[in-house]
Protein backbone atom coordinates (compact mmCIF):
# COMPACT_ATOMS: atom_id res chain seq x y z
CA UNK A 1 0.00 0.00 0.00
CA UNK A 2 2.79 2.40 0.85
CA UNK A 3 4.26 2.24 -2.67
CA UNK A 4 0.87 3.01 -4.19
CA UNK A 5 0.36 5.96 -1.86
CA UNK A 6 3.80 7.37 -2.64
CA UNK A 7 3.19 7.07 -6.36
CA UNK A 8 -0.13 8.82 -5.97
CA UNK A 9 1.52 11.58 -3.98
CA UNK A 10 3.80 12.41 -6.87
CA UNK A 11 0.84 12.71 -9.23
CA UNK A 12 -1.17 14.78 -6.78
CA UNK A 13 1.72 17.18 -6.42
CA UNK A 14 2.23 17.58 -10.16
CA UNK A 15 -1.36 17.51 -11.41
CA UNK A 16 -2.31 20.35 -13.69
CA UNK A 17 -4.03 23.17 -11.82
CA UNK A 18 -7.26 25.01 -12.55
CA UNK A 19 -7.91 28.70 -12.12
CA UNK A 20 -7.12 29.59 -8.53
CA UNK A 21 -9.39 32.55 -7.91
CA UNK A 22 -13.00 33.04 -8.92
CA UNK A 23 -14.52 36.21 -7.59
CA UNK A 24 -18.31 36.62 -7.68
CA UNK A 25 -19.88 39.80 -9.02
CA UNK A 26 -22.03 40.02 -5.90
CA UNK A 27 -21.39 42.32 -2.98
CA UNK A 28 -21.37 39.49 -0.47
CA UNK A 29 -18.62 38.70 2.02
CA UNK A 30 -15.17 37.71 0.86
CA UNK A 31 -14.62 34.03 1.65
CA UNK A 32 -11.11 32.57 1.38
CA UNK A 33 -10.18 28.93 0.85
CA UNK A 34 -6.84 27.56 2.04
CA UNK A 35 -6.54 24.17 0.41
CA UNK A 36 -4.99 21.70 -1.99
CA UNK A 37 -6.13 20.17 -5.28
CA UNK A 38 -9.44 19.02 -3.78
CA UNK A 39 -10.33 22.65 -3.10
CA UNK A 40 -8.68 24.00 -6.25
CA UNK A 41 -11.01 21.71 -8.20
CA UNK A 42 -8.51 19.55 -10.07
CA UNK A 43 -10.40 16.86 -11.98
CA UNK A 44 -13.48 19.00 -12.59
CA UNK A 45 -14.41 19.86 -16.17
CA UNK A 46 -14.59 23.54 -15.22
CA UNK A 47 -13.69 25.55 -12.09
CA UNK A 48 -17.37 26.46 -11.77
CA UNK A 49 -18.04 22.83 -10.79
CA UNK A 50 -15.66 22.67 -7.83
CA UNK A 51 -17.35 22.52 -4.45
CA UNK A 52 -15.98 25.86 -3.21
CA UNK A 53 -17.42 27.76 -6.17
CA UNK A 54 -20.76 25.96 -5.99
CA UNK A 55 -21.33 26.84 -2.34
CA UNK A 56 -20.01 30.38 -2.82
CA UNK A 57 -22.39 31.08 -5.68
CA UNK A 58 -25.30 29.61 -3.74
CA UNK A 59 -24.61 31.98 -0.84
CA UNK A 60 -23.59 35.10 -2.76
CA UNK A 61 -20.03 34.92 -1.43
CA UNK A 62 -17.06 36.46 -3.19
CA UNK A 63 -14.73 33.50 -3.47
CA UNK A 64 -10.98 33.88 -3.05
CA UNK A 65 -9.47 30.47 -3.78
CA UNK A 66 -5.69 30.38 -4.33
CA UNK A 67 -5.49 26.67 -3.46
CA UNK A 68 -2.55 24.74 -4.95
CA UNK A 69 -2.07 21.20 -6.26
CA UNK A 70 0.02 19.08 -3.91
CA UNK A 71 -0.05 21.66 -1.12
CA UNK A 72 0.20 20.57 2.50
CA UNK A 73 1.02 22.17 5.79
CA UNK A 74 4.62 21.34 4.93
CA UNK A 75 4.39 19.73 1.49
CA UNK A 76 5.21 22.01 -1.43
CA UNK A 77 5.08 25.18 0.59
CA UNK A 78 7.01 26.82 -2.25
CA UNK A 79 4.24 26.06 -4.77
CA UNK A 80 2.04 29.10 -4.36
CA UNK A 81 1.83 30.08 -8.03
CA UNK A 82 4.08 32.32 -10.07
CA UNK A 83 5.90 34.56 -7.61
CA UNK A 84 2.73 34.91 -5.54
CA UNK A 85 4.42 34.40 -2.20
CA UNK A 86 3.14 32.56 0.85
CA UNK A 87 -0.47 31.39 0.50
CA UNK A 88 -1.56 32.28 4.06
CA UNK A 89 -0.19 35.78 3.38
CA UNK A 90 -2.37 36.00 0.27
CA UNK A 91 -5.41 35.07 2.32
CA UNK A 92 -4.57 37.57 5.07
CA UNK A 93 -4.15 40.33 2.47
CA UNK A 94 -7.70 39.76 1.21
CA UNK A 95 -9.16 40.46 4.68
CA UNK A 96 -11.84 37.78 4.26
CA UNK A 97 -14.82 37.54 6.56
CA UNK A 98 -14.82 33.73 6.39
CA UNK A 99 -11.81 31.42 6.01
CA UNK A 100 -12.01 27.75 5.07
CA UNK A 101 -9.03 25.51 5.90
CA UNK A 102 -9.11 22.20 4.01
CA UNK A 103 -5.55 20.96 4.39
CA UNK A 104 -3.69 17.81 5.38
CA UNK A 105 -4.14 15.22 2.63
CA UNK A 106 -0.71 15.69 1.05
CA UNK A 107 1.14 15.79 4.37
CA UNK A 108 0.23 12.13 4.89
CA UNK A 109 2.89 11.28 2.30
CA UNK A 110 5.62 13.00 4.36
CA UNK A 111 4.45 11.81 7.75
CA UNK A 112 7.10 9.17 8.41
CA UNK A 113 9.93 11.67 7.92
CA UNK A 114 8.29 14.88 9.12
CA UNK A 115 5.55 14.19 11.67
CA UNK A 116 6.81 16.76 14.18
CA UNK A 117 7.14 19.44 11.50
CA UNK A 118 3.62 18.76 10.26
CA UNK A 119 2.18 19.06 13.77
CA UNK A 120 4.06 22.29 14.41
CA UNK A 121 3.03 23.82 11.10
CA UNK A 122 -0.65 22.99 11.59
CA UNK A 123 -0.59 24.96 14.84
CA UNK A 124 1.50 27.75 13.32
CA UNK A 125 -0.74 28.24 10.29
CA UNK A 126 -4.03 28.25 12.15
CA UNK A 127 -2.81 30.54 14.90
CA UNK A 128 -1.18 32.87 12.38
CA UNK A 129 -4.39 33.19 10.39
CA UNK A 130 -6.47 33.73 13.53
CA UNK A 131 -4.07 36.36 14.91
CA UNK A 132 -4.06 38.25 11.60
CA UNK A 133 -7.83 37.94 11.06
CA UNK A 134 -9.36 38.19 14.53
CA UNK A 135 -12.83 39.08 13.24
CA UNK A 136 -13.04 36.34 10.60
CA UNK A 137 -15.10 33.21 11.03
CA UNK A 138 -12.99 30.07 10.53
CA UNK A 139 -14.34 26.81 9.10
CA UNK A 140 -11.78 24.03 9.51
CA UNK A 141 -12.69 21.01 7.43
CA UNK A 142 -11.46 17.51 8.16
CA UNK A 143 -8.69 16.64 5.71
CA UNK A 144 -10.06 15.20 2.48
CA UNK A 145 -8.97 11.72 1.40
CA UNK A 146 -9.29 9.89 -1.90
CA UNK A 147 -9.09 6.09 -1.45
CA UNK A 148 -10.87 3.51 0.65
CA UNK A 149 -7.46 2.51 2.02
CA UNK A 150 -6.46 4.93 4.78
CA UNK A 151 -2.95 5.19 6.24
CA UNK A 152 -2.69 5.78 9.97
CA UNK A 153 -0.98 9.08 9.16
CA UNK A 154 -4.15 10.70 7.82
CA UNK A 155 -6.03 9.85 11.01
CA UNK A 156 -3.32 11.47 13.12
CA UNK A 157 -3.27 14.58 10.94
CA UNK A 158 -7.06 14.82 11.19
CA UNK A 159 -6.76 14.76 14.99
CA UNK A 160 -4.04 17.43 15.00
CA UNK A 161 -6.06 19.71 12.74
CA UNK A 162 -9.13 19.28 14.95
CA UNK A 163 -7.10 20.16 18.06
CA UNK A 164 -5.69 23.29 16.43
CA UNK A 165 -9.17 24.29 15.25
CA UNK A 166 -10.44 24.03 18.80
CA UNK A 167 -7.58 26.21 20.02
CA UNK A 168 -8.58 29.06 17.68
CA UNK A 169 -12.32 28.60 18.35
CA UNK A 170 -13.02 27.62 14.75
CA UNK A 171 -16.12 25.86 13.52
CA UNK A 172 -15.33 22.37 12.28
CA UNK A 173 -16.63 20.05 9.58
CA UNK A 174 -15.92 16.46 10.63
CA UNK A 175 -16.11 13.39 8.43
CA UNK A 176 -15.02 15.00 5.15
CA UNK A 177 -12.31 12.39 4.59
CA UNK A 178 -15.10 9.84 3.99
CA UNK A 179 -17.32 11.86 1.68
CA UNK A 180 -16.36 10.20 -1.60
CA UNK A 181 -15.04 6.84 -0.45
CA UNK A 182 -16.62 3.74 -1.92
CA UNK A 183 -17.66 5.54 -5.11
CA UNK A 184 -15.12 5.06 -7.91
CA UNK A 185 -17.65 6.57 -10.31
CA UNK A 186 -17.07 9.91 -8.58
CA UNK A 187 -13.38 9.95 -9.49
CA UNK A 188 -11.77 11.59 -12.51
CA UNK A 189 -9.80 9.63 -15.10
CA UNK A 190 -6.58 10.11 -13.12
CA UNK A 191 -8.06 8.07 -10.26
CA UNK A 192 -6.84 10.67 -7.77
CA UNK A 193 -9.25 13.57 -7.91
CA UNK A 194 -13.03 13.89 -7.96
CA UNK A 195 -14.86 14.38 -11.24
CA UNK A 196 -17.85 16.69 -11.63
CA UNK A 197 -20.12 14.18 -9.88
CA UNK A 198 -17.63 13.84 -7.03
CA UNK A 199 -17.43 17.59 -6.56
CA UNK A 200 -21.23 17.80 -6.70
CA UNK A 201 -21.39 15.31 -3.82
CA UNK A 202 -18.77 17.27 -1.89
CA UNK A 203 -20.76 20.46 -2.45
CA UNK A 204 -23.93 18.74 -1.27
CA UNK A 205 -22.26 17.47 1.89
CA UNK A 206 -20.58 20.81 2.57
CA UNK A 207 -23.86 22.63 2.01
CA UNK A 208 -25.53 20.48 4.67
CA UNK A 209 -22.68 21.12 7.12
CA UNK A 210 -22.82 24.87 6.53
CA UNK A 211 -26.58 24.86 7.08
CA UNK A 212 -25.87 23.15 10.41
CA UNK A 213 -23.42 25.94 11.25
CA UNK A 214 -25.88 28.66 10.30
CA UNK A 215 -24.09 29.64 7.11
Amino acid sequence: MRSRLLAAAAVLALAAGLTGCAQSDDDGPVVAFYGDSYTLGTGASDPANRWSTVISEERGWREFNPSVNGLGFINHRDRFGDDSGDLPSLIIAERPEIVFVTMGLNDAFSFDQSADRIHEQIDADLHRLRDALPDARFIVVESFWYTDERPAAIETIIDWVAEAADEIDADTVPGASHWIEGHPEWMAADGLHPNDDGYAEMARRMDAELDRLGL
